[in-house]
């Protein structure tokens, strides 16, 4: 029999044949396509004509077809929805992957091809999109060790398989501790919880195949919990297991995992004249040093934690009116600042939650891409990679413009978190190619016959990804090296996090926020205490996140620590961390710079770009309508159809005219008050 992911998907919109395609067919698909790559690269670096932009980058693009189309598939799956069998492949595949980058990079006769076109780019009549795929195919093959000699590519070669093996592993264990934990909660144990937290905890249980209700370590069931149960010890409980992700001992530890890839992370940077891995990594990313990350980071800092110590000398005096003395805890503040949410802003997320309706905000998502691009959705039935998961197609103007998959419930088989991939990227390269692209998350799964609501975080997280997913549809670009997501590190939170501002927009709430049961409108009382009440807690957020960039930052700037976490909590403390508030992500979990070199060094990513969002949302607020065609056509020609055709900076400005002040971040985050005049 064929194996499906061998040939051209034929079927409707050349998606992939999930009905057909067994966990069986992975290995000997990617073993017959690495081998086709393989022989592709060679023919390449071998071409006795001289080297062409055609004969040598575009042919470069397209050697990889078949590897590209199995991976796309494989890497969706292995994600959103393991099995031990993927698992075990992923093990197998680490280092087998990173040892065939290795040889494409480090290819001596391939390598002086890419030179010489670089050498000679003046003359090549190059278009611009063209200059700068070539561009970044030089930077990417010097980058990776092409210009080192033959001792140092070999042990460059050697530390990218290494760090391929870890990486997988540290991901491994974090899902096995994720999926492994789970606390029965006997009836007295739901007393003051609201019957959305019950009915996820009874879902979770019958996804685990047990009676009654648990608690799992899924965020969207483990934090309503910690808001919301007046059970001290169960908060406590529940807290230290989920902060406590790999870090338990035993065969899912990650601490000396994250010593080892921070120690060859270091000899990688090194390896090609780097004095750190923070200077390599961030070199050609928009901030381009460590101390100016380090600056942006700490403008904000003081500020935040002089308003986080403020709220939780409030939150403190609550918890001693409860009779309860000593510190406000970790496990302790969620469950207080929920309880005086509700008293200064009269909001009560059991009240909100029957507003947001899962297929509300999937509308208001749809409807608010329609506003402004002009991009149609329609429901796909066709078979997918689970139950879960739906499809739409996406058209402009009765053009074919993509195919989005949501995937948005939590399972025990998925990661945690939340991400936008490709199944298959924008081209025009070989013919004209329009991307598949998922929106996977974790929000809590109803229980039979109930509607999915969401959390006001939960719908933000909805319309963050979505925006993630438009970088990519809308992409419009020749090379799949640049389209989509392929830019700056610094950048690519930039859609996302701006589309999070239109679920604030009050026609958008009014016209998609509505009753579940009733289908009544969000009172307008309600819909603007719930606005005006968007910087609430802010100290609290802004310190998690940027104690965790600042300690990802630490890890990376200099010598690679011999223990990560005596590193951590000494920058905690020299920090001042706040009792009561704890790194978003703690090192053993700490998925986006362990699991992966994409956020390594590049976790203060997300402020970066929120810099950038709060000034180009105020461009739309300055045209006066939120939904204004000129500038959301701008957005589109200059950012999300541009991929990283251009520097990110320069997109930028031929979107705003300017880079960005500091400011209206802080302003969207409650914390203008202590700015100091700065710029990006």
């Amino acid at each position: 029999m064929t194996n499906p992911l061998l040939a051209p998907f034929t079927g409707p919109f050349a998606l992939p044949p999930f009905a057909r395609i067994g966990d069986e067919d992975f290995a000997p698909a990617f073993e017959a396509a690495l081998a086709e790559a393989r022989g592709h690269v060679a023919a390449i670096a071998a071409d006795p004509e001289p080297p062409s932009f055609a004969n040598t980058i575009e042919a470069l693009e397209l050697a990889e077809e078949t590897l590209t189309r199995v991976g796309g598939v494989f890497w969706n799956l292995a994600g959103a929805d393991s099995t031990a069998a993927r698992q075990a492949l992923e093990r197998d595949l680490a280092p087998k992957l990173a040892a065939y980058s290795s040889e494409v990079t480090m290819n001596a006769g391939l390598f002086a091809r890419i030179e010489a076109l670089w050498q000679g780019r003046d003359g090549l009549g190059l278009t611009p999109e063209q200059a700068r795929v070539l561009e970044l195919y030089q930077r990417m093959f010097v980058r990776a060790g092409a210009a080192l000699d033959e001792a140092g590519r070999k042990r460059m070669a050697a530390v990218k398989e290494r760090l391929a093996v870890l990486s997988t592993a540290f991901s491994q264990n974090l899902l096995a501790d994720e999926r492994d934990w789970v606390m029965a909660l006997d009836p007295a144990d739901l007393a003051g919880l609201p019957g959305f937290v019950v009915a996820a905890a009874r879902a979770a249980a019958e996804e685990r195949g047990m009676d009654g209700h648990a608690l799992t370590l899924n965020r969207s069931v483990v934090v309503p919990f910690l808001q919301f149960s007046p059970r001290r010890d169960l908060r406590e409980k529940a807290y230290g297991a989920w902060v406590a992700r790999g870090a338990g001992g035993g065969a899912t530890d990650n601490r000396a995992i994250a010593a080892e890839i921070l120690k060859l992370r270091e000899e990688r940077a090194r390896l090609l004249g780097y004095e750190s891995f923070a200077a390599f990594k961030l070199e050609p990313e928009m901030a381009k040093t460590p101390a100016h990350v380090r600056d942006l980071l700490m403008r904000v800092w003081e500020p935040a934690r002089a308003k986080a110590l403020a709220d939780a000398a409030v939150l403190t005096g609550m918890m001693h009116r409860d009779g309860i003395n000593g510190d406000l805890e970790p496990w302790d503040w969620r469950y207080y600042s929920e309880r005086r949410r509700r008293a200064e802003h009269d909001l009560d997320e059991a009240a909100l939650k029957p507003y947001f309706g899962l297929e509300a905000m999937i509308g208001a998502a749809f409807d608010t891409a329609h506003r402004l691009f002009a991009l149609e959705f329609r429901p796909l039935d066709l078979p997918l990679y689970h139950p879960d998961v739906r499809a739409w197609e996406v058209t402009r103007n009765g053009r074919h413009i993509a195919v989005f998959l949501g995937d948005w419930f939590a399972r025990a088989s998925k990661r945690s978190g939340a991400w936008c991939s490709a199944m298959r990227e924008q081209r025009r390269l070989g013919g004209e190619q329009r991307p598949v692209v998922v929106n996977v998350c974790n929000f809590a799964r109803p229980a039979e016959g109930e509607p999915a609501l969401l959390s006001w975080d939960d719908a933000r997280t909805l319309f963050h990804e979505f925006g993630h997913a438009l970088h990519q549809m809308l992409s419009d670009l020749t090379y799949s090296f640049i389209s989509g997501t392929s830019v700056a590190r610094d950048f690519v939170e930039l859609p996302s996090q701006l589309y999070e501002h239109w679920l604030e927009v009050p026609e958008v709430l009014d016209a998609h926020a509505r009753h579940v049961v009733t289908g009544a409108p969000m009172p307008a009382a309600l819909r603007d205490r719930l606005i005006a009440a968007r910087t609430y807690d802010q100290g609290f957020a802004t310190v998690e996140y940027l104690a965790s960039a600042l300690v990802d930052l630490a890890f990376h700037d200099g010598p690679a620590p011999a223990d990560p976490m005596a590193v951590q909590a000494a920058v905690l403390e020299r920090l001042g961390m706040p009792h009561a508030i704890r790194m978003r992500h703690a090192t053993p979990h700490f998925a986006h710079v362990f699991a992966g070199d994409g956020y390594s060094a590049g976790y203060y990513s997300y402020m970066w770009s929120e810099v950038m969002d709060a000034d180009a949302f105020d461009a739309f607020l300055e045209a006066g309508d939120p939904f204004d065609a000129e500038t959301a056509g701008r957005l589109e020609r200059h950012i999300l159809s541009a991929g990283g055709s251009q520097e990110a900076d320069r997109l930028y400005t031929a979107f705003r005219g300017r880079m960005p002040g500091v400011e209206p971040m802080l302003r969207g985050r409650g914390l203008l008050e202590a700015a100091r005049p700065s710029a990006v």
